[in-house]
Parts: structure tokens; sequence; C-alpha cells
């Protein structure tokens, strides 16, 4: 009722501002009151949220628009073109199905053919007998044996290898399932058969992962590493995963120290140790005391590269009071001092480690 009236109607100019600055202060009282109602309702969410329960569901206001109940306003419907899946299926074989003679009345008349595309899948053995030819050199008292055709190797041929690698990795079929689903095809394979097929002679996917590792840690200057739990034969290690928006990589190893974040940062390789500047600020970083650098600065050969085991032996010798705790900070300083100066792998200049999950 008050949308429909209008204030300039009222002749009298004191009663006319005073309805209007009522008016205004109802609004702005209204206004006041929902803002206050709104908040009112976080804080109960809030609360809700913190005892474990739901809060209130947010329900969208219906969209205002323009009544489209009339047919002639109504959005029109796009033309659905169904392409045919059969247009994509690829013909292997053509098999020719013929009507028998004595179905057949005698003015029947040949008028070609209706094809009918049916897909079929065909999981089956395909034993070989392999027979190498073989020659004997009595003068050179040497057996000539022919060579294996390529990509077979051993008693399993490579379609069986790519099988079981495709079902457990893609498809995470269990070892016991693979087993069971090639038993039932007539394969003669057993358990520690298979479990070879899965862990041994891999060394061309180990050297794929190597170049997405190397590939992954050149193209971008700053990278994302993280560590989840994980559990490798029964005992707790740590899963760490290194990625920028351009790949990921996975490393499985024991702790989740520095000395394995270097190992991580190498695509796996052992970290060296190398005394040098940078070195010399790191220990005080990791408070090391000017006690230890000095005898470091002062025995150890600068701008060298040692190994794990050189680096243990140096520090025995040199520095046998220095106690678990310094001893792996020194070890720390020198390989990350190695790490950065190194240039067998792509250095990371920037690297988020394990950021903290916001609520």
């Amino acid at each position: 009722m008050l949308e429909e009236f209008d204030p300039s109607t009222i002749e009298d100019e004191g009663l006319r501002q005073v309805f209007l600055s009522l008016m205004n202060g109802v609004e702005n009282l209204s206004a006041k009151v929902a803002k206050l109602t709104e908040e009112n309702q976080r804080l109960r969410d809030e609360n809700n949220r913190l005892k474990g329960e739901q809060g209130k569901p947010k329900i969208k206001a219906n969209k205002s628009g323009s009544n489209l109940s009339s047919e002639k306003e109504r959005r029109a419907s796009k033309l659905h073109q169904k392409t045919s899946k059969q247009a994509r299926v690829r013909i292997d074989r053509v098999e020719v199905l013929k009507i028998g003679e004595e179905h057949l009345p005698q003015d029947a008349q040949f008028k070609g053919y209706e094809d009918v595309i049916v897909q079929d899948v065909a999981f089956r053995t395909e034993n070989i007998k392999l027979r190498k030819e073989k020659y004997y050199s009595p003068s050179n008292r040497k057996t000539y044996l022919a060579q294996m055709p390529v990509g077979y190797k051993g008693q399993l041929g490579p379609g069986v290898r790519a099988w079981v690698l495709a079902l457990y990795y893609a498809a995470g079929m269990s070892e016991p399932k693979i087993l069971q689903l090639l038993h039932t095809v007539g394969m003669v394979i057993s358990a520690g058969q298979l479990c070879d097929l899965l862990i041994k002679d891999q060394e061309v996917f180990h050297s794929e992962s190597a170049q997405v590792w190397r590939a992954g840690l050149s193209i971008s200057p700053w990278q994302h590493l993280d560590s989840t739990g994980t559990r490798v034969n029964g005992e707790n290690q740590h899963c760490h995963v290194l990625c920028n928006p351009l790949y990921t990589a996975y490393w499985t190893a024991a702790s989740k120290d520095r000395m394995t974040l270097l190992r991580t940062l190498l695509g796996g390789a052992e970290p060296t140790f190398r005394l040098n500047a940078l070195a010399l600020q790191l220990l005080a970083q990791l408070a090391v005391g000017k006690k230890w650098s000095d005898k470091l600065g002062c025995g150890m050969t600068h701008d060298q590269d040692f190994n794990q085991e050189q680096i243990d032996a140096w520090l025995d010798e040199s520095l046998p009071t220095l106690g678990p705790i310094l001893r792996k900070s020194v070890k720390d300083a020198l390989a990350i001092a190695a790490y950065r100066t190194q240039t067998t792998y792509p250095v990371v200049r920037l690297l988020l480690w394990g950021l903290p999950k916001t609520t």
C-alpha cells in the first residue's frame, strides 16, 4: 500500500517532510535488521559447524525475468543431430551370411546386402612354439642359435605382458584377480611369474619416468612438494608428490627429512656433499656453532664433492665428538650447498613445501 502512495499529494509541507523522514528511517532500520539477521544466522551456522552439525541450507532465490509462458517467447531448441557410433567402429573382418537355396523360392532375385556391425572382444591364448634353428661349427667350436623375435623374452609373449600391466596399473585389478582371469582362458602361469611381470625388467618405464621428472623440473622455476603417509610391506613410509601445473611425479621413501627432499629433487639419486661459501652460511642458519664451522672450514677440502661414505668417514675421523643432531645439520648444509651448485639436475629456485590447509 505504501509503494502506491505518493508523498507529493500531501499539501502540508511540514507534514510531508515528517512523513518522508519517517519512511527513510523505517527503510534504514529494515536494512539494519536484515543485516543483523544475516549475521546472526551466519554465527549460528558457524556454531553448528563447530559442534559437527550442519547449518541452514542456502537456497537461491528464483531468477527474475520475463514471463515465458507464451510458446513464441520460449528459446528455440537446438536441433539434435545424433551421430552414428558404428561409423567409428573399426572393421576387423567381414563375414558374408548366406541364405540356403532350399529356403528361397524359384523367382527370388538378389538385391545386395544389408550390413550389420557387431562389436565383440576375443580374449584367448595364443601359444606359439618357436622352433629356433641351431647350427654347430666344428672349426669354430661354437653353436649358432636363431634369435627370438623382437618383443619376445622368456616364456611369456609381449601380449600377455601388456595385458597384465594394463589390468594392474590402469584398471586397478589385484594380482589374484589377474591370475584368475588368465587361468580362465587356459594360461599356465604362476603367481610368482605374474609378480615378476609387474616388478622386473621395467627399465623402459623407469627411464620414461626419469625423463618426465627431469622435464618437469626444467620447465618451471617453481615446484610444489608435499608428502603423505603410505604403507609399504606393512611399514609406514612417505609418498612424496613433486608437481606443478604441468606434471606430477611420485617418490616413496622411508622418511621426509631434508636429505629425502634432496633425493626427491634429484630424481631419486643420492645427494653429494660440498663445502663452500654457501655451505658456511647454511651452517649458521641451521644453528651449527662457530666452533664446528671453523673446524670444517680449516680441515675439509673446499669445492670438492664427497659421497655418503666419504663424508661419514671424514666426520668420524675429524669431528668424532660431534653429536648426532649437529652431525645431521652439518650434512644437511653440505648437501644443500652441493645441490645448488651441481649442474647434473635442474635446480629448483622456489619450492613450496607442505603448505598448510586452510579452513
